[in-house]
């Protein structure tokens, strides 16, 4: 119980789980927070001194639950990283405005919520760092985006304003923004099965620079953090 504790949302078989690995390497605790749970076990399983926590962080009653459930099993997060993603993709004209608003709740409020949970031991401890992960469309609007990129663009801005609020209290956050398509079980067969290794961002590799950046000195620190592999065009 004496081991750091890190939180992490949408602890997927990609950059979730591979920052889970980090901070274990880095002498945590893990809990990993997700909404399948042979997932969980698995990576229970794979993971020493993780602990797997089903929960649906559009639910925002059962996010507070689960972050309680966290404190009471495991001790008070002292890195939160909010990663749960959810995206739709269509045209203006055919976008559903319910599923809008259910976006926006997983990408955006549940960043607030989760913050809300977290932030009064970190502030409590005067220390802590809550790390967002997003993508190049928090940065900009583009043809079938219309409901996925106001979110993610949402979600950096309450990320920064959480940030301004919470710095002077000793709290570090940061955006990483990860302009690449991420080498996942899923991405190479459904999306670029063509693609060669270096198209791709290592899961490993973007877990090292969040464990990186949360570990900042308080003199140096970085909000805006851009990760590409070396050939994408920017």
């Amino acid at each position: 119980m004496n081991q750091p504790v890190c939180l992490i949302t949408g602890a997927g078989d990609g950059t979730g789980a591979a920052t889970a690995r980090r901070f274990t390497k880095g002498g945590y605790r893990v809990a990993l927070l997700a909404r399948t749970e042979e997932r969980l076990k698995r990576l229970e399983k794979e993971i020493s001194g993780s602990r797997g926590y089903v929960c649906d962080i559009s639910d925002l009653d059962q996010l507070r639950s689960t972050v309680d459930a966290v404190r009471k099993d495991m001790g008070p997060p002292s890195v939160a990283m909010h990663n749960a993603a959810q995206g739709a993709f269509e045209t203006i004209l055919n976008a559903d405005p319910v599923r809008f608003e259910e976006l926006f709740r997983i990408n955006t409020t549940a960043l607030m919520v989760l913050t809300q949970c977290v932030a009064p031991d970190m502030v409590k401890n005067g220390k802590g760092a809550i790390m967002v992960t997003g993508n190049t469309s928090a940065w900009r609007g583009k043809p079938r985006f219309c409901m996925f990129a106001p979110t993610k663009a949402a979600q950096r801005i309450l990320a920064e304003a959480i940030a301004r609020d919470l710095g002077p209290k000793g709290i570090h956050v940061a955006y990483v923004t990860i302009d690449a398509a991420i080498d996942t079980p899923w991405t190479r067969p459904r999306t670029y099965p063509d693609k060669p290794d270096e198209f791709f961002a290592k899961p490993s590799a973007i877990a090292d620079t969040v464990y990186h950046v949360a570990h900042q000195d308080p003199s140096a620190w970085t909000f805006n953090v851009d990760v590409r592999p070396y050939h994408e065009n920017w």
